[in-house]
């Protein structure tokens, strides 16, 4: 092979390999490290609060423990290889991982957005048909969350559809781009199944609920202070879920939107700076879940300054707690019993220390105060020292 020739076709390769700037690959790393640190530091906050009080140990709140433990398993699995892949230019791994990091990423979302159409059909059925779920119902909810997203996410592995490198070369993902019909088939199913019918049930639910609450507070023989408390609390509760779902479609929508145009679309109209954008936005849904849990959330903020107080109050003892150097200071008197009548009563003085207390009784008035000194051992005193607990 002519030398020139095998230089051209290593600088093309490196080309290849290389789709952004230097600059851009850093500016990438740290976009999605701080994403992974934000979201791990968040959820790992909320399953802690959630089991350490036992007052937020309720049936909807254990769907939200469900949504951060499948964002906090993308911050720990998911961004790491993406986060690597911008610090080294490029994908360095085998087509191995490349599956389990599609994989891993498309289980963990598809959890998420079930889990908020769950939570829209548990505010749909409370506020709508006042019926309040149970505990069985919500882990029966998550098993079957969890079951339906392993088996859209596993069909790729049994050879319908396939995870390969995306256009961006930073992180692995569904072959959007394949125009095979069984591929293709695939590609429309999924996005009906756990994209379009999800938004359509939290669309539905929401909408219902918003209604009911306005017909409720149109009826003026409800307005007692039982059923505007329940009104004020019921709608907050829709407004934060309202809110989650927002931000979810705000961040995974334009990744939906680019597939779809990689999938049915031309090959070339999609470009990797056009595809790179709506998949970090779409992994920044990691974090801001727990913001809204916090923020929103009565019983999460209580319990988050109860927990944060209490660190600190730990911190401050632990402090007060540590042995000082040691430092000789005299012994004071500060309180000194009076003689009554003519009858000579035992003298009793108080004085501390900075280790001790001690209790000193003599029966003359002129004793030498002086624990330490002969004279005190000369003349008649009992000396009682008490240390601090």
């Amino acid at each position: 092979m002519n030398p020139a020739n095998e230089s051209r076709v290593g600088r093309s390769v490196d080309s290849d390999h290389h789709l952004f700037a230097a600059g851009t690959y850093k500016l990438l790393a740290l976009t999605i490290g701080t994403i992974g640190v934000f979201g791990f530091c968040n959820n790992v906050v909320v399953i802690i609060l959630y089991c350490k009080f036992k007052r937020l140990r309720t049936p909807t709140n254990l769907l939200l423990v469900n949504i951060s433990v499948s964002d906090l398993l993308v911050s720990v699995i998911g961004i790491n290889f993406t986060f690597a892949a911008c610090v080294q230019g490029g994908w360095k791994w085998s087509p191995a991982t490349c599956v389990w990091d599609g994989f891993s990423n498309s289980l963990f979302g598809i959890v998420s957005i079930m889990t908020l159409a769950a939570l829209a059909y548990e505010r749909y059925i409370r506020v709508v048909h006042a019926q309040v779920v149970d505990f069985p119902w919500a882990w029966r909810a998550m098993a079957h969350i969890w079951l339906y997203s392993l088996a859209w996410t596993g069909a790729p592995l049994l050879g319908w559809n396939r995870y390969k490198l995306e256009i961006h070369r930073l992180g692995c993902s569904l072959d959007w781009a394949s125009k095979d019909p069984n591929d293709a088939s695939f590609i429309l199913l999924f996005l009906l199944a756990c994209f379009f019918v999800p938004v359509g049930i939290m669309i539905y639910c929401y909408g219902n609920i918003l209604y009911t609450v306005q017909m409720l507070r149109s009826i003026q023989d409800l307005q007692t202070v039982q059923i505007i408390k329940i009104l004020r609390y019921e709608k907050k509760i829709a407004v934060m879920f309202f809110l989650m779902i927002s931000c979810f479609l705000v961040c995974w929508t334009p990744y939906a939107v680019v597939s779809m145009m990689e999938a049915f679309g031309r090959k070339s109209m999609v470009s990797p700076t056009l595809a790179i954008i709506p998949s970090f936005f779409a992994k920044s849904s990691t974090f801001y879940n727990p913001l809204i849990y916090v923020f929103m959330s009565r019983k999460f903020r209580r319990c988050l300054s109860q927990l944060l107080c209490s660190r600190f109050s730990w911190l401050q003892r632990s402090l007060k707690e540590r042995p000082l150097a040691p430092v000789e200071r005299p012994i004071r008197p500060i309180v000194v019993s009076r003689q009554y009548g003519s009858r000579d009563r035992p003298k009793k003085r108080v004085t501390f220390s900075s280790s001790s207390i001690v209790f000193i009784i003599t029966s003359h008035d002129f004793d030498q105060m002086d624990v330490t000194s002969k004279a005190a051992e000369s003349s008649k005193v009992n000396v009682i020292q008490v240390r601090p607990l």
